[in-house]
């Protein structure tokens, strides 16, 4: 979780091609705050801690009324114009979107369960209540899966190959071609694509990152994607922890301790 956090205020400064696409940049400047990315990871990950064990529809309110709550205390994150229409709708229904917002807020859904198969269940219900188109769906459920194999010992090839086999997408490309041609784009099939070839071409925590934003695009999503398979992966370091921790809001922070306590006890 603090990895996608990371991703995403690391990644926002060089948000709508801002960046020059090379990995060598500062990590942290004045400019690097959380975003919409953040706030609906932090909300995601409650509404999975406030409903352990139930059933699928008490999950499904649970998202919904802890996104909205979230996205409402927040309302300048950047949330585009159908998400923050449902934000403030009387009616909240999905809208069939296949927006990145899906893949972008799935990480504690990584984390949370025992097996695969409840992993992609639950990050199924986290982008149906706003995302059910099914490249949605996919997107959220790839990155859950790709964090799950992670954190389970799963090497970078087995990681690849399931991913592959089972949601389609292609990994055969390299960094160094997607990266010359790559624009902002907010889609789950021009987004998580990318953002797993990051994490798996990185060599370490930092070096998804720096590879993630390289890529340029929609770069604090795509880092925040690639940043939470790197923490299942490679674990994050103790000075990247505590810089996140100073620039999220206190509230935000007590959800991301909560979550730890969970995975860890």
């Amino acid at each position: 979780m603090t990895g996608a956090v990371l991703g995403d205020i690391i990644g926002s400064p060089y948000e709508f091609d801002m960046g020059d696409k090379a990995k060598d940049f500062p990590l942290f400047s004045k400019r690097s705050e959380f975003t919409d990315d953040s706030v609906m990871t932090v909300a995601v990950a409650e509404a999975l801690l406030d409903s352990e064990g139930a059933p699928d529809e008490e999950i499904r309110k649970k998202l919904v009324e802890s996104i909205r709550r979230w996205g409402k205390k927040y309302p300048d994150a950047g949330y585009g114009v159908r998400f923050n229409n449902w934000l403030h709708s009387e009616n909240p229904l999905p809208y069939g979107s296949f927006g990145n917002g899906s893949a972008m807020r799935v990480s504690a859904a990584g984390w949370l369960y025992g097996t695969l198969e409840e992993t992609r269940r639950i990050a199924a219900l986290t982008s149906e209540v706003t995302h059910d188109h099914p490249e949605g769906i996919k997107g959220a459920q790839s990155v859950a899966s790709a964090i799950f194999l992670a954190r389970t010992g799963k090497s970078k090839a087995e990681i690849k190959e399931y991913i592959t086999n089972e949601f389609g997408y292609d990994l055969s490309r390299t960094c160094d071609e997607i990266r010359p041609g790559y624009r902002h784009v907010e889609s789950c099939q021009q987004t998580v694509p990318e953002a797993i070839t990051a994490f798996l071409e990185g060599t370490d925590f930092e070096d998804v990152i720096r590879t993630a934003v390289s890529l340029g695009g929609d770069c604090d999503t795509l880092t925040c994607i690639a940043g939470s398979m790197a923490e299942a992966f490679y674990g994050v370091p103790e000075e990247l922890k505590a810089e996140c921790l100073k620039r999220i809001d206190p509230e935000m922070a007590q959800v991301v301790t909560r979550f730890y306590e969970a995975v860890n006890k």
